[in-house]
């Protein structure tokens, strides 16, 4: 009796990727399988907006590097093309950045959860984010008005909680900001 060898799934080039449709859903490869999301509601873009806001100011204030929201593509290997809801990326790392996307590691990844995503957040592209070099994850819960801190590094994978501020250092060393949650959640009943 011979037994057949295990097929692997095939692996998405960056051309097939770039194919998909343009369709107002949301594609993404992670560890080579296709995921698809609606567009963001307004309740996820009402927490990004001044999430995105109070960072990017933050960020241009002290010429520390960029960041962008989505949809932007995060390329980090064939068969994982990630689009976070938000990036940061320090000045010293700006060769990442392309016309085709993030070409690397991102310093810092939010995602806001939905209910079609939040397992898949909270999972999978957590331990890409992780596997790839991702230096902080923030995943933002707004039924629970809470961010999840995720810190990548030689210690190890760091995990808390905050409910009412977080603190972010996006450089070691240098300046710090302190983000009132109140302000991302204004508004979530």
């Amino acid at each position: 009796m011979s037994t057949k060898p295990q097929q692997h799934p095939p692996r998405w080039t960056y051309s097939e990727f770039v194919r998909l449709p343009d369709d107002g859903n949301r594609y993404e490869i992670i560890a080579g399988e296709l995921y698809m999301t609606p567009a963001p509601s307004t309740r996820h873009q009402l927490a990004i907006t001044p999430l995105l806001a109070v960072l990017h100011s933050f960020v241009e204030n002290h010429n520390l590097g960029w960041v962008l929201p989505g949809p932007v593509d995060v390329l980090f290997a064939e068969g994982d093309y990630l689009e976070p809801d938000l990036v940061f990326i320090r000045l010293s790392r700006k060769n990442i950045i392309s016309d085709r996307g993030i070409e690397g590691a991102p310093d810092l990844v939010v995602e806001i959860l939905s209910p079609s995503t939040a397992m898949i957040d909270r999972g999978i592209k957590r331990d890409r984010y992780e596997h790839f070099g991702v230096t902080e994850y923030w995943i933002v819960d707004l039924d629970q008005k809470l961010i999840a801190v995720n810190r990548f590094g030689e210690q190890g994978h760091q995990s808390h909680v905050v409910t009412e501020s977080i603190d972010w250092t996006p450089i070691p060393g240098g300046p710090s900001l302190t983000i009132n949650l109140a302000n991302v959640f204004r508004g979530f009943s």
